[in-house]
This record gives structure tokens, sequence and C-alpha cells, in this order.
């Protein structure tokens, strides 16, 4: 049984922390927990989500309400209010409705003093991280059978009536999504035929709309880390960026603080062509998931390919000519001599940068996107480095389960804001 644990950060030396844990919220999964009738209860809350899930999206987070209402107990239960049409509503009425909601709302706060909660909802958060623990061989570590379990009823669960899946839970299906997440649940142990037709059903959609060819640019770089993509297939992120001075205003430093975090690992993994073991998985991955043999892809194509269907604003010529000029022109000077000793020093300066973010957030990052392609970068500078082992413990802080499955939480410092929100509405 899965049980949430709070401001707990174990005995693990490899767990850093300013504050003692304060606000961490883990699940942890102990086969000795729970008695038979809660753990037929969790079963059949998951069921009921199941027959429900292209009606409601969302969770309700109750495995963790359940465990909270054994944990903190509603005490004094005042008695219901009700107020008639033509009834004045008296201050009494009021207060007392008000202390109803309030002692209800201290049943759901965590004993640290914040109130943990979902915060899922994006569908290329868990790809990321399972494609990174897949390449860097910690997969197993990190992730327990229980862990791989939740993980894959969430993605079943969220899968659209269609066979495909959306950039989030409530979105329409996209080659993005679709993609991503089918090869996640092949990494995961789902062979191409599981699911009881599901997988097979994902895959139709896929290759129904142009195959993986027409992924978007995340998603192209993603499965060329994995070995499922040619690196020439992607459009230059060129880390040499990073060494303009800081004045120009194409700098990435002046982007958006998610934009330029983002783009800084992509661009270090594109600058270094990265490719992980090719398994035996990823070779039947290049079989299942493209119309044309992978030998025969057309790479230089499938540059600006995207499905219409994640076309959200068609690129600019303007913007396909530089792409090109840098991927025919400057990308060969910068992988060879003399060329090759600006990208060097280009590698060498956004890794400064990583690690500076790494120990900045004590490994956290600014969210999961950054995190799992900061901590691929560390492993790809070096397998046996600190700043991969410091890495591996804050993968908890972004694992949410709830009787939907496990997710990936869209930030793990969500919780201060919240906790904002809920003292303004009590003292309001």
């Amino acid at each position: 049984m899965w049980k949430l644990k709070i401001a707990d950060g174990g005995s693990n030396p490899w767990l850093r922390t300013t504050n003692d844990h304060v606000g961490r919220q883990v699940w942890e999964f102990d086969p000795k927990l729970g008695s038979p009738e809660e753990l037929a209860e969790i079963e059949q809350v998951r069921q009921d989500f199941y027959k429900n899930r292209f009606h409601k999206k969302h969770s309700s987070d109750l495995l963790m309400r359940k465990q909270f209402a054994k944990e903190n107990p509603l005490v004094n239960v005042l008695p219901q209010v009700t107020v008639k049409e033509k009834e004045d509503v008296t201050e009494e009425a009021v207060t007392i409705t008000l202390r109803r909601a309030l002692d209800n709302y201290s049943t759901i706060q965590a004993h640290d003093g914040h109130w943990p909660g979902d915060y899922g909802g994006p569908m290329f958060l868990m790809p990321g991280l399972v494609i990174t623990l897949s390449v860097t061989g910690a997969l197993n570590a990190v992730l327990s059978e229980e862990h791989k379990r939740e993980m894959r009823r969430y993605l079943y669960n969220h899968q659209n009536e269609d066979g495909g899946w959306g950039l989030h839970i409530e979105g329409p299906s996209t080659m993005f999504g679709s993609v991503l997440t089918y090869v996640t649940l092949r990494l995961l142990g789902e062979g191409a035929n599981d699911g009881e037709g599901a997988m097979e059903k994902g895959r139709d959609w896929i290759l129904n709309h142009g195959g993986a060819t027409a992924i978007t640019s995340w998603g192209k770089m993603w499965l060329s880390v994995l070995g499922v993509f040619d690196w020439s297939g992607n459009n230059p992120l060129p880390p040499e960026i990073w060494l303009l001075p800081y004045i120009l205003p194409i700098h990435p430093g002046r982007m958006w603080c998610h934009c330029r975090m983002v783009y800084l690992p992509m661009s270090y993994l594109y600058g270094k062509r990265f490719v992980g073991p090719i398994t035996p998985t990823v070779l039947s991955l290049r079989k299942e998931l493209f119309n044309v043999p992978f030998h025969e892809v057309d790479w230089n194509l499938a540059r600006n390919e995207c499905a219409k269907e994640d076309l959200y604003y068609p690129h600019p010529l303007i913007q396909d000519m530089l792409w090109g000029f840098l991927h025919k022109f400057v990308e060969p000077i910068l992988m060879t001599w003399p060329g090759k000793k600006l990208r060097e020093k280009a590698l060498q300066t956004t890794m400064e940068h990583i690690h500076y973010e790494d120990e900045n957030t004590r490994y956290i990052c600014i969210g999961p996107v950054n995190k799992v392609l900061n901590m691929l970068c560390c492993w790809v500078e070096d397998p046996n480095s600190e700043a991969f082992k410091l890495h591996l413990p804050r993968i908890p802080d972004y694992l949410w389960v709830a009787e939907d499955g496990m997710k990936i939480s869209r930030k793990n410092s969500f919780y201060l804001q919240r906790l904002g929100i809920c003292f303004y509405i009590i003292v309001r």
C-alpha cells in the first residue's frame, strides 16, 4: 500500500536540504501496510476512476484523503446550517459554516503545515524521466515494480478514445503526446501488443497520422537521445549561443526562465549528439513508430515535419531558412576541427550553467522538464559523477500517486503557492 511521507529525508547521504525537508512530500510503497478492507477500498476507487476516465479526467486525491482521514480525523463535527430561501442569514450561521469549512480543510493539512496535493496534467513530463533513467541504466534502481505499475496505470487511464494521447490529460490526441507516451509504456515493460489492445490502438493512431517523423521538436530530441530518431532530423540547437555577450538581446539569459533552462541542457545534448545504448527495445521501436523502414527515413525532410494536430503556429519562412543555414553550413564546421574547439568551449559553458542551477536548487531544478535533462547531462559528462548521484534522490520529489496512478508533478514548489492561497482565503 502506498503511503505519503511528509518532511522526511530518510537517511540518504546524497539528499541535501537547508530546511530539514519541510514541505517535502514523497510517496513510498510498503507491502505490509494496509488491511484487506483498506486494500479493497483503494482498488475500488481505482476501478471507479477507470470506468469514468473519459468523462472525469482529474483525480480526487482519494489515496491521500483516505490516509489523512485516518491520521487527521475531524474531532468536533459542527452541525450543518441550512438557510431557507426567505430566511435571513445570521452572523452565527455564517460563522458556523466557515468554521465547518476550516475544520474540514485542516484535515488535509500535513503536519509540517503545508497542504499537499496533485499537480499533474501534462503528458510530456513522465517520458523524459523514463527515457533518462533508461539510457543511464538507472531505471530499475530508481523505479520499483510498484512504481512502474502505477505509471502504466496512469498512462493507460489517460489514453483518449481514439487511441492517442494528448499534450495534457484533457487535450485531444497529438503526435507529441502519443509517441512519447507509447515509448514510455514500452520502456516500462509493456509489449507492443499489451494493454488489452491499448498499445496497438496507440500505435495505429501514430502511424495513421504520419508516424514519429511528424513529432514536435521536443519529441525529436527525446527520441534522438533514446536512439529512435536521428539527430540529423532535428533543427539545430547550437550551444554556442551561450557564448554570446549578455548585452545582446538574443542571449538566452534574457529568455523566459523556463524557456532558457530547458533549452540549456537540450543544447548540450544536441552539441554532443548523445545517443543512449541501442537495446532490443530501441530497435523494435524503430520498426513500430515509422511508416517506412528506419534506414529509409528522410531526416532532412523530418526536421520541419510536424503533424497538423500539433501545429499551433506554422514556421515563418525566415525561421526555416535560418535553421537550414545552421544545419547545412554552420553545424558541419562546428563538428570538425578547428570549429570543434569552439563547440567544446560552448559545451563546457553550458555545463557550468547546468551545475549552477543544480547546486542552487539542491538538484530539484526549476521544474521536472529541465530536472531530468540536467540529470542526463550530468551523466553524459561523467556517468560516475557526484552530480548525477545527487540528482537521483530528488526524483521522488516530483512523483505523485492518486487513484488514476503515478504521475509527475509540474512543480515541487507549488505548495508554497497553495499555502499562500490557503492563508489568503482563511484571513479573508
